[in-house]
């Protein structure tokens, strides 16, 4: 093992009024891109009108808005939370979701790097962490999935935030859980962490026959999320019923899977079978990876290796999703953090991948709405592919490193 990137940035430490001001310079020069780019913030326009369908008493999921004609596609709880946006203008509005994510992503620099390194979580260390945690957010807000979160206004961050405070709270906290269960009930897909969560959680109650922390925070995590499902219920019946009998099994309400800009398994081989719809291919591809991947995490998990778990498990469900726009992807900034803590050759490896993330590679090749991903060639498809591409090379080089590791000691 190498000695981390981590490590030798502490080595030449920079004065924390320093990394303060760089962080500044650097939010305030994407702020001011951001304007100059002309971010039109659509989703969280989608959002303000969910929470106005509402407060109106209207159909949640019959709901258009704005000019592409968006639909909700989310659990009904999520437009509860959307409500305080009707409360102020559409300029302010923007204004304070454009600082509430780039304050969201120093919370989820400072998560990640207290996931990877926990020791920099003590009292004595915490110069250390937001030193490193204002110079790491200063660079990777420039990442195409932080961009793009902030150009549509997107909550991927605060989604990220909500699982990585559950993870990184000390043994025996009541509250761990409580955010994977939210953030569950608001978007489906961090489910999959209850999953992982259980499973380490049950296998270590088996070997060692006692509680431990991580059947704790899943058993939490499904009490929150059941709660507010069961909640939500009450409060919008109609909208809920349609919600879990209809709208969930709906996949074609969210986009087209061969857009460029999904950057899941189903996008790939979309576009790599010039059909909107993959089918049982998918499905099958999907299981195959899906189920590899999570017995890394669970393995990692029941070792101790709550970093690589976790990061595996966000990776897996971005992975097999029928849909995971590129702006999902936040979860490349704990998978740098990681690698540039743990990998040989850390400084290649983490390049590498951060240039996958933010090389805006994937906005490369022709996209717009007559839908020309349907006829993409070998070229533009590996462009298009980046993300899983990047996500199944690391997978494979860690299960590759774990073989090697286990036949050294036999």
């Amino acid at each position: 093992m190498s000695v981390s990137v981590l490590s030798r940035t502490r080595a030449r430490p920079w004065p924390l009024v320093t990394a303060a001001a760089v962080c500044l310079l650097s939010f305030t020069a994407f702020w001011v891109a951001q304007r100059l780019a002309h971010v039109n913030m659509l989703d969280v326009m989608v959002y303000r009108a969910e929470g106005e369908t509402v407060r109106a008493g209207g159909d949640l999921y019959a709901m258009r808005a704005t000019s592409a004609n968006l639909a909700m596609t989310y659990p009904p709880f999520a437009a509860l939370l959307f409500v305080p946006l009707t409360l102020v203008s559409v300029p302010l509005m923007r204004t304070l979701t454009t600082a509430g994510n780039l304050l969201l992503v120093v919370a989820l620099v400072q998560l990640s790097l207290q996931l990877v390194r926990p020791v920099l979580s003590l009292p004595e260390r915490r110069v250390d962490l937001w030193r490193t945690t204002l110079l790491v957010a200063a660079a990777v807000v420039w990442c195409e999935p932080v961009w793009t979160t902030l150009r549509y206004g997107q909550i991927n961050l605060l989604i990220a935030v909500a699982v990585l405070w559950d993870v990184t709270r000390r043994e025996g906290n009541r509250w761990a859980g409580l955010g994977i269960g939210l953030a569950t009930a608001v978007k489906l897909t961090p489910g999959l962490f209850v999953v992982l969560l259980l499973a380490v959680g049950l296998l270590l109650w088996r070997r060692d026959r006692a509680w431990n922390q991580w059947l704790r925070t899943g058993v939490t995590a499904t009490g929150v999320f059941l709660a507010t499902t069961l909640s939500v219920a009450v409060l919008l019946p109609a909208d809920s019923k349609k919600f879990w009998t209809e709208t969930l099994f709906a996949t074609g309400r969210v986009g087209f899977a061969e857009e460029t800009a999904n950057q899941s398994i189903s996008g790939v081989l979309a576009r790599l079978m010039h059909t909107d719809s993959p089918g049982v291919w998918w499905l099958l591809a999907a299981a195959a990876v899906g189920g590899a991947a999570m017995v890394l995490a669970v393995r990692a998990g029941v070792r101790g290796d709550k970093a690589v778990a976790v990061v595996v498990c966000a990776f897996t469900a971005l992975m097999i999703s029928p849909i995971s726009w590129s702006h999902h992807w936040v979860w490349c900034v704990p998978l740098l953090i990681l690698l540039a803590d743990r990998a040989t050759r850390a400084w290649l490896v983490t390049g590498a991948v951060a240039l996958a993330f933010c090389s805006f590679a994937l906005w490369w090749v022709p996209h717009d709405p007559g839908r020309p991903e349907l006829d993409q060639n070998a070229g533009q498809m590996l462009l298009s592919a980046v993300y899983p591409l990047t996500a199944t090379a690391l997978l494979a080089g860690y299960a590759l490193a774990l073989r090697r590791q286990a036949l050294a000691k036999e």
